[in-house]
């Protein structure tokens, strides 16, 4: 297991060096003029333009140039600097006063992949073919086939607005209850996959040989499916949600800014507008390591779910 961990966290380095090139590459280097590419659509000004040539090293040109930009902003970033937007403002700061509110809204719409997700494909699963799991199959396809953009903005009226069940926005400073209806539009869609990913699993573990010798040796049901099945039928499930973590915690674009939620994603949905590439990369990177870290722990807790899995 060691030599396992050792060897992800080589693999890991790659990855998050890969990807923060690519994204850097795609926000700086493609651009003609690349003091006009940080200032967007806007105009520079001829002290502006002498600033930011001081300030990211613009004088370099070419491919060198390029790459001794990059290493500049991995070494500052490797140690703890993210840089400042096109405003001025401390990347950091943003990153500070997002994470929280966007830690929050993904916890909330985890616990509702968990709660009602597992649930009822536990259910579904063990009842097969019943009212029940034709309803949940129902269900899910309906939430999967609708898109984020239109189911965010029907719940907010629908529940916001015309039957103000929740607040229609979360505002500057939302509490939990404001984060209540988007946490759960975040994770209608992770709530559907792993409702199906959860019955899938637990109907084709149930007709397992370990199953039927369990049954036989006179274990009771309850024991058989919370002991033998769930357990199994969790892997594919946390490879799931493992994964989706690093969504959720990205701040999911479209329901932070239907909801008004100054988050993770709000920001750097704004930086993509505003073509603000220090914003944009420097969130980007964090959340790299966010999808690094994940996986990670994922592929750890394979071991613990099933013992007959070894990483040697």
């Amino acid at each position: 297991m060691f030599r396992f961990i050792v060897r992800r966290l080589l693999q890991m380095v790659l990855a998050f060096f890969g990807t923060t090139l690519i994204v850097y590459a795609l926000m700086f280097a493609g651009q003609g003029d690349p003091i006009q590419a940080l200032a967007g659509e806007r105009p520079v000004t001829a002290a502006q333009r002498a600033y930011l040539t001081e300030k990211y090293h613009l004088d370099a040109t070419g491919i060198g140039g390029f790459f001794y930009r990059y290493f500049d902003y991995i070494s500052n970033l490797l140690r703890g600097d993210l840089g400042e937007s096109l405003t001025g403002r401390s990347i950091g700061d943003i990153l500070a006063a997002a994470w929280p509110v966007t830690i929050r809204l993904a916890l909330i719409a985890i616990a509702v992949a968990v709660i009602f997700g597992v649930t009822a494909g536990v259910l579904a699963g063990i009842r097969r073919a019943s009212i029940f799991d034709n309803a949940t199959l129902l269900l899910t396809l309906l939430v999967l086939g609708i898109p984020t953009i239109v189911l965010a903005p029907l719940a907010q009226y629908f529940l916001g607005v015309k039957w103000q069940v929740f607040p229609p926005t979360a505002g500057a400073d939302p509490d939990f209850f404001a984060l209540l209806l988007p946490g759960i539009v975040l994770g209608s869609l992770s709530l559907a996959t792993a409702l199906r990913l959860t019955r899938t699993s637990v109907a084709e573990n149930l007709r397992a040989d370990y199953v039927r010798t369990a049954r036989s040796k006179g274990l009771p049901n309850r024991r058989v499916v919370s002991v033998h099945v769930l357990r199994n039928s969790l892997i594919p499930v946390i490879t799931f949600l493992g994964v989706e973590v690093g969504n959720l915690m990205s701040g999911a674009i479209i329901t932070e800014g239907v909801f008004n939620i100054p988050g993770v994603g709000f920001n750097l949905f704004r930086g993509i507008r505003t073509e603000d590439g220090p914003l944009v990369v420097g969130i980007v990177s964090v959340l790299v390591v966010v999808y690094l870290v994940s996986n990670l722990v994922v592929d750890v807790l394979y071991a613990v779910l099933d013992p007959r899995i070894r990483y040697e």
